[in-house]
């Protein structure tokens, strides 16, 4: 009995080609999930209740870095709790949390704004963000996002979120705009 070929695996591609530094040097908003891409995915939970998360000091580096230069932010979370409105705070950037149906808030957004999607990036790690990554032109992936964000995205980074992923977002895109 003869094998049916098995199909190739595809890899993820983690360097910018120039068509995507192009691309990313055109981009007028960056949207980032929040958990699993700012944070590792993890959450502590204190006696009292309370949540935290940890964050990368790089990553909101990088953040501080392309604002500075002039481009619009938005974290958009399903998670509604304190710990993104605080981060969001510290980072100065824009926040809508606590959105069942991302898809709909986003495209609002660029409507009320005028932001064409194919000059939007979308970070995401998880199955809930694959409708946001597959409107916007530029879908972006975390390193240990699941394996069906990684196959819609366009790039994938080589850190795992929370631990430099979206700095080494941030760079690529700093890096093309000069």
């Amino acid at each position: 009995m003869k094998k049916s070929p098995k199909k190739a695996a595809t890899r993820p591609i983690t360097k910018p080609t120039p068509a995507h530094r192009r691309d990313l040097a055109k981009l007028r908003l960056i949207v980032f999930d929040f958990d699993g891409v700012m944070t590792d995915n993890r959450v502590m939970v204190m006696q009292d209740g309370t949540e935290g998360v940890l964050c990368n000091r790089s990553d909101g580096l990088g953040i501080g870095m392309l604002r500075d230069a002039g481009l619009a932010l938005l974290i958009l979370s399903k998670e509604e709790n304190p710990v993104v409105s605080a981060r969001a705070r510290k980072l100065k950037i824009e926040c809508m949390q606590g959105i069942d149906d991302k898809l709909t808030a986003l495209k609002a957004l660029l409507a009320h704004r005028a932001i064409d999607a194919a000059s939007v990036a979308y970070v995401g790690n998880d199955l809930n963000d694959l409708e946001c990554m597959g409107h916007v032109g530029m879908p972006i992936a975390v390193a240990d996002a699941y394996p069906q964000v990684i196959r819609i995205a366009q790039l994938t980074t080589t850190r795992p979120g929370g631990h430099g992923a979206v700095r080494e977002v941030c760079d690529w895109i700093l890096s093309a705009r000069q």
